[in-house]
């Protein structure tokens, strides 16, 4: 008889006597432990399933028809910043209220099991907390000097709080807060109460905004591009002030962890969706701006690039081909997408830049 044979009828009397046993242990259980075997399967099982369905993103809302929701149904007038200020308040609800709700501080399971979901809320609370950033300090006022909307500094630093914070007080919370100072701008923005707030669609304070928006672009397509590991120049070695700037700086080996391949993508899916909201109620909204420097197409082409990123991942994992490798490698075709809307982004600020 050959080993291989006498190995598969070893191992198979083992995993008769394993069951065996296994069967014999649970049959002596007491009927109270075997309903909570049970019901923990069942919970088990429940989960699993919750969890699926949890990790799905959601799908766009149309600015416009939020705009009618928070403004007009409500008595108010369709002011300058209504619709930028209503988008804003769109994403940060859907981030809120989406199947599952808020999951990155979740404590239990299917929550606790998920990584890819808060990944994406991660970079929607990015995009949002950017965007608050800007209207408080350049969309709402008029020069540097002027004072700056107290709902509106109220509202970024609730936005700002901790992403992970569980209880007292919960992260949901601080968000929610954070919508309504926003919401409490837009009522005073519109009319619905006293008329007292501000927005100014200067070009300026668009570009403002956008130079964030590039940052984050730009930080998001190289960590994705480091799925495949590169050897790169070290660009962020300090230089001595009498140092000659002949000298080669040093290489630096980058690759993102294959753990968190996953989290870098949905992340980058996650402030896409976000920015691909904000850049349509900003096309709207500073629609003069855009059409006297001839920059309406530009932000067109960026938001084309961004709803690329949208597409359905036919795959239920994250695959990390090599670059000319016979798999896929899903994060340089979210880096592909990323930079490209990256690039037009400096085109559009340097058309904005222009007289």
């Amino acid at each position: 008889m050959s080993k291989a044979k006498q190995f598969w009828i070893h191992l198979q009397r083992k995993l008769r006597d394993t069951f065996a046993d296994t069967r014999d242990d649970v049959s002596r259980l007491g009927v109270r432990v075997k309903i909570g075997l049970a019901v923990l399967g069942l919970y088990l099982l429940l989960a699993l399933v919750v969890g699926i369905y949890w990790s799905m993103t959601p799908g766009f809302f149309t600015v416009e028809d939020y705009v009618t929701a928070q403004v007009e149904e409500r008595g108010g007038k369709r002011e300058r910043g209504a619709v930028m200020t209503s988008a804003l308040i769109g994403v940060a609800e859907t981030l809120l209220e989406k199947p599952g709700g808020y999951l990155t501080n979740d404590i239990t399971p299917p929550g606790l099991w998920l990584d890819n979901m808060p990944s994406w809320e991660y970079g929607v609370v990015i995009q949002v907390r950017d965007a608050s950033k800007a209207m408080r300090e350049a969309f709402s006022r008029s020069q540097s000097q002027s004072r700056e909307d107290q709902d509106l500094a109220l509202a970024e630093s609730r936005f700002n709080f901790n992403t992970d914070s569980w209880i007292m007080p919960a992260t949901e919370g601080q968000y929610r807060e954070g919508i309504q100072y926003t919401r409490r701008y837009l009522d005073r923005l519109t009319g619905i109460s006293e008329q007292n707030a501000e927005f100014y669609t200067r070009a300026d304070n668009l570009r403002y905004w956008l130079s964030t928006v590039e940052t984050r672009l730009g930080s998001l397509s190289q960590r994705l591009s480091a799925s495949v590991g590169q050897r790169r120049l070290n660009t962020d070695l300090p230089v001595s002030m009498g140092e000659p700037r002949e000298v080669a700086p040093g290489e630096v080996i980058v690759k993102t962890p294959w753990t968190e391949l996953d989290n870098v993508y949905y992340e980058a899916r996650g402030s896409a969706w976000a920015l691909i909201h904000l850049l349509k109620a900003a096309e709207i909204e500073f629609a003069d701006v855009l059409d006297d420097k001839n920059a309406r197409v530009s932000l067109g082409q960026i938001i084309r690039e961004l709803e690329a990123t949208q597409r359905s991942l036919m795959s239920p994992m994250i695959l990390n081909g090599s670059g000319f490798g016979p798999l896929a490698n899903h994060s340089l075709v979210m880096a592909s997408y990323i930079s490209r809307a990256n690039a037009a982004l400096i085109d559009l600020r340097s058309l904005l830049d222009r007289g």
